[in-house]
């Protein structure tokens, strides 16, 4: 599936909206973004190999380390990465978890989402990715 930028927003944007309401009232001052894939100095930072690359990325302060005195700050961030994640789609759909490329590609961004929300949460990698294979990283 190969979507043009702004289709990808608004499935991205549709998916973000089907966030159960009682998480997205504790989601704060946090913006969804896109980008083709993560730049160089991205790459660095999270410490990718050649090979190796992102679906999503949490930027910012998480719930759980906000004090009273958050405030005035830049909105955290949760970047999603069109190309990897249509790539990721390709793969859901080969595996048979998605019944067409848009459902696997809504697939692949919505539980990017969740793993990326769950960080904002205050979650750790390891325990985003035990809720992931608990089956727990759905939007229900």
């Amino acid at each position: 599936m190969k979507p043009d930028e702004a289709a990808f927003e608004r499935l991205a944007a549709e998916e973000f909206n089907r966030i159960p309401e009682r998480f997205m009232k504790r989601i704060a001052n946090c913006a969804l973004l896109i980008a083709e894939e993560p730049d160089e100095a991205t790459r660095r930072a999270e410490g990718l190999g050649p090979e190796e690359t992102l679906l999503g990325l949490y930027h910012g302060v998480p719930a759980t380390e906000r004090g009273d005195f958050y405030s005035g700050v830049l909105p955290d961030t949760i970047t999603l990465f069109r190309l990897p994640l249509m790539e990721e789609a390709e793969m859901l759909l080969e595996e048979g978890r998605a019944k067409d490329e848009e459902s696997a590609l809504r697939l692949a961004i919505r539980e990017t989402l969740w793993h990326e929300i769950g960080h904002h949460f205050g979650m750790s990698e390891a325990e985003v990715h035990a809720r992931e294979e608990g089956g727990t990283n759905e939007f229900k």
